[in-house]
């Protein structure tokens, strides 16, 4: 199947494309871009820099991938910008290459949906089945598991870690990690429990989300220092392979902040 290319669009011969790309009016596609099988750039779609899109990616009208991060440090070094498969890139998201300062590169896993305006830096590390919805921004370095949802409005500090399932409420700022299934909303975001809608949408048993209650209150309801309460939980549940996820989230990085209910801010 060869790819179909508007003769007012822009596309380097050295580019890659695979079968069955289609490229709509007024693109630019780059030289050093790969396109896989099935890739669809609508319109007016701008990728550049050294950057390819797994197959069947859907770009919509005035996207920008692949141009220089908004990093003052960055100095032309030949970073990456990977996206994976099936997924879809509404109007005007933006997303960038990694820089020499960390990863040299960011990605994108699959089947993630990029909503409008939405942003994603520089050395952002993102899992699949994501979703970002109308405005929400990612700072660089940004680390995302699978199956995160992120609402309207709301901005990621640098450095931050999501765990898998969380969810982040609409216009919430994050400056602190989120652990694996935890539930954060307001405008001066704290941890608001765990997220028990997407749980039950993709099928975690009623016993699986009741020992995820049960170990949540251990971490963050009690009256000791957080260091207790993560060595309590690790003792009680420490043969719980679903809770176990989230104490691998909390070590993986030890010396961060994890965010803590809003009783529990002060706790160290």
């Amino acid at each position: 199947m060869t790819s179909e290319i508007h003769p007012l669009s822009l596309v380097d011969p050295a580019a890659k494309l695979g079968a069955g790309v289609k490229i709509g009016p007024f693109c630019t596609v780059g030289p050093h871009v790969a396109l896989g099988d099935g890739v669809e750039l609508i319109s007016h779609v701008v990728i550049a820099g050294h950057t390819s899109i797994g197959p069947n990616t859907k770009v919509f009208p005035f996207v920008s991938l692949g141009l220089p991060p908004q990093d003052l440090k960055f100095s032309g070094e030949k970073s990456q910008l990977i996206i994976g498969a099936n997924n879809v890139i509404r109007e005007h998201v933006t997303m960038n290459p990694g820089t020499r300062g960390d990863k040299m590169k960011t990605v994108v896993g699959d089947n993630c949906m990029f909503m409008v305006n939405t942003h994603v830096a520089h050395d952002c590390i993102l899992g699949s089945h994501i979703i970002m919805a109308n405005n929400a921004v990612l700072a660089g370095h940004v680390t995302i598991e699978d199956h995160v949802i992120i609402g309207g409005n709301s901005a990621i500090h640098q450095h931050i870690r999501l765990g898998a399932h969380c969810f982040i409420g609409g216009m919430t700022p994050v400056r602190n990690d989120i652990i694996p299934f935890g539930l954060a909303i307001g405008e001066t975001a704290t941890l608001n429990g765990l997220n028990l809608v997407g749980l039950k949408r993709r099928g975690f048993t009623k016993p699986q989300i009741q020992s995820l209650l049960a170990a949540y209150r251990t971490l963050f309801d009690e009256d000791t220092v957080f260091a207790e309460r993560l060595e309590t939980t690790r003792e009680k549940f420490g043969d719980n392979e679903i809770v176990q996820r989230i104490l691998a989230f909390i070590d993986a990085d030890a010396g961060r902040n994890v965010m803590q209910p809003a009783r529990r801010r002060h706790a160290g």
